[in-house]
């Protein structure tokens, strides 16, 4: 049995591991407040956004659009996005075993990560990497969804992916976050459902208007995934940190009581030799 130093050693250690834990849990759960007000605005955005793209693709002549038009599929992207640092519970292997899955019937896939650990997870895995995006903070969250934006479009119109997936988790509640694997492009649906678009006009005509209008979607379905993961990130590593320091005030309570039972043993042994030489005495 270790001694009396050692178990006391133990528990002040595991005192400054709680201590810290206590304190990312706090770091965590005031990134979390600002990524959940800064989520509410990029929903209203995104939401504003898929309605304007529904419609126009259930408008008339956009059947043979670049965007539209189904291809053989060849090549596809994958943009998969997980975080820069670990300590967040399975919030990193959950999207990436999503994003895995997926790519399970695809011939060529190529990857965009953003974010260290799905970089990791892919290079064990032997995949096709194209791009490593880290370092990404709530400062560019937007620049960084424009510019992955811009090379899926650059890289679907010269042939050399002919689809395109994003990978995120989606912000549910605090207890509750869906990995989920979403279709960026051709863009899904086109003309011969809704009418709505029939009754919409486009200048100088539709298919000009989906030319600048995709790369805007494309960019705010990006910023929105981005900003959904960032959410369930904080909110993952908030949870874990919590458990991490109930179960580090556990291992005190159970080193706290084994000290007592062993610092009562030597009193109750010190006694017992007082006694002896005592009586021996007599």
């Amino acid at each position: 049995m270790p001694s009396m130093k050692i178990i006391k050693r133990r528990i002040s250690s595991v005192k400054s591991t709680r201590q810290i834990m206590k304190a990312m849990n706090l770091v965590a759960a005031s990134k979390l407040q600002k990524a959940k007000v800064h989520l509410g605005s990029v929903r209203a955005l995104f939401d504003e956004m898929t309605r304007v793209i529904e419609t126009v693709k259930h408008a008339e002549d956009i059947a043979d659009n670049i965007f539209v038009r189904a291809r053989e599929v060849k090549n596809t992207a994958y943009v998969v996005i997980t975080s820069d640092k670990g300590l967040c519970g399975g919030y990193n292997s959950n999207i990436s075993k999503e994003a895995l899955a997926a790519m399970k019937n695809v011939q060529n896939e190529k990857i965009i990560s953003v974010g260290a650990k799905g970089g990791f997870y892919f290079q064990r895995k032997q995949k096709n990497i194209l791009h490593r995006i880290t370092g990404v903070s709530d400062a560019n969250f937007y620049n960084n969804a424009q510019n992955i934006a811009g090379l899926l479009i650059e890289m679907y119109r010269s042939g050399e992916i002919d689809e395109a997936y994003v990978a995120y988790t989606r912000f549910n509640s605090m207890i509750s976050h869906s990995p989920r694997v979403e279709k960026l492009l051709p863009l899904q649906g086109g003309a011969g459902g809704e009418k709505s678009g029939a009754l919409m006009q486009y200048e100088p005509d539709v298919n000009t208007f989906l030319e600048h209008a995709v790369p805007i979607y494309l960019s705010i379905f990006l910023y929105d995934a981005i900003v959904e993961s960032a959410v369930c990130e904080q909110a993952a590593r908030m949870m874990s940190m919590d458990a991490a320091a109930g179960n580090a005030t556990e291992i005190i309570e159970k080193l706290t009581l084994v000290y007592n039972r062993k610092r009562q043993d030597i009193i109750t042994q010190e006694i017992n030799e007082i006694v002896g030489g005592a009586n021996a005495l007599q």
